[in-house]
């Protein structure tokens, strides 16, 4: 286990929230074919206006500035920024000499391919969220969040899972290199937060902690048990993985026998948590069957944590979601809510305004009308069993949470049978 933190230093506690926006995000567009369509941003914005969300008090929309090579190389290597540079071009710019190069910096696939523009469109998702981060630690802000960022995947030199530079792994810099003495990273993507993991693998000061499912199942492949940080961080790669199959009450069962333990022996001065929207049950890259109740449970849970142990002091990033129409505006608008202020009532309906832009979003798109998507949660009530009223050896998800607490519970002098 790492040395105790000093507690957090007081700081003004600001009523401002941020929120990182820019009409250009949706400029990280890898093609009309691609999983990952930026509709699902155009359409979040669309549905937290509608719902009175970014009107609400005390809210104040942040810049996504085109991040710098310099800030980029806190984290990403040089002749990486290159070759995006260069795949910037998009396929027609590019020779076939070009896109064999490529292909060694994870460019060119199905996965990530090059588009026009791709620099200056992913390293604005990077400016984004180090300006977010930027206005916390000047206490112009409390929490902030931004719903374009996420891109938990991509490595030091190398893009990967749709993602090309790894905005979560480089807030966590910054956040470092201005005096944060401990910066808690949570990842609750349904995939493993591969990318941050590594970046901050030996980095002492800073803990990852993903609850994903398990990579003998889904990519990337990595986040077991026994991966727990480098040399110099025993202990700060924290890993959960789950069965295929998990349900709403499970995950949030989980993350509920973990997070909260987790997040108040570590004692973070900052507080940055992924919210990838693919935990959901209609999500088409995965498997789990999570609920819209079950994601902002969780949301909750996060702003719980970072009000009571560092100061209210969150960074809440997007991540993945493939259902960009029908769950992740929902999601993330709740995320956004959350944040803001007042959670919204799963129960409540959506606009119309917002009804009608999903319905434009299908024509487009050649999908069906959803007519069961007219409310803000998909109308499954949480009913979790509490890790509190005890642990079941034939249940698969149970096992897996038992394995996680036994590996780095007492890493943080937690006993994994009682905290």
């Amino acid at each position: 286990m790492l040395a105790d933190a000093p507690s957090p230093q007081p700081v003004p506690a600001p009523d401002g929230i941020g929120i990182v926006w820019d009409d250009v995000l949706p400029e990280y567009d890898f093609g009309p074919f691609h999983p990952m369509a930026p509709i699902r941003l155009s359409l979040t914005r669309s549905l937290a206006g509608a719902a009175g969300v970014l009107d609400r008090e005390g809210v104040q929309i942040l810049p996504a500035p085109v991040a710098s090579d310099a800030e980029l190389g806190t984290v990403h290597d040089g002749d990486y920024i290159a070759a995006v540079r260069r795949a910037s071009a998009g396929f027609e710019g590019l020779s076939a000499e070009d896109l064999d190069e490529l292909i060694s910096f994870g460019i060119g696939g199905d996965d990530v391919p090059p588009f026009p523009g791709m620099h200056t469109a992913s390293a604005r998702i990077a400016g984004g969220s180090l300006a977010a981060v930027d206005a916390i630690l000047d206490a112009r802000v409390r929490r902030a969040v931004n719903i374009a960022g996420g891109l938990h995947h991509a490595k030091p030199a190398s893009a990967s899972g749709f993602c090309v530079y790894n905005d979560a792994a480089l807030a966590v810099r910054r956040a470092l290199e201005r005096g944060e003495e401990r910066v808690m990273y949570v990842d609750v993507d349904v995939h493993h937060g591969d990318g941050v993991e590594r970046a901050l693998w030996d980095e002492p000061r800073a803990v990852t902690l993903s609850i994903h499912e398990t990579g003998e199942r889904l990519f990337p492949g990595t986040g077991f048990v026994q991966d727990t940080g480098g040399p110099a961080a025993p202990g700060t790669a924290i890993n959960v993985p789950l069965p295929p199959r998990t349900t709403a009450d499970g995950w949030v069962r989980a993350i509920r026998a973990t997070v909260p333990a987790l997040v108040r022996a570590v004692r973070p001065t900052l507080l940055v948590t992924q919210h990838g929207a693919d935990t959901h049950r209609s999500d088409p890259l995965a498997d789990f069957t999570v609920t819209l109740e079950a994601q902002r449970e969780v949301m909750m849970l996060m702003r719980q944590l970072a009000d009571e142990v560092c100061e209210g002091r969150w960074l809440a990033l997007g991540g993945g979601g493939y259902a960009v129409i029908d769950v992740v505006p929902r999601s993330w608008t709740h995320l956004l809510a959350v944040a803001t202020g007042a959670p919204i009532d799963p129960a409540a309906p959506l606009p119309r305004d917002f009804l009608a832009a999903a319905e434009r979003a299908r024509t487009e798109h050649g999908l069906s009308p959803d007519p069961a998507i007219v409310r803000f949660g998909d109308d499954r009530p949480l009913a979790v069993r509490d890790w509190e009223e005890g642990y079941d050896p034939e249940d698969p998800l149970d096992r897996a949470v038992q394995a996680a607490r036994r590996g780095v519970f007492p890493e943080w002098g937690l006993d994994p049978f009682l905290d």
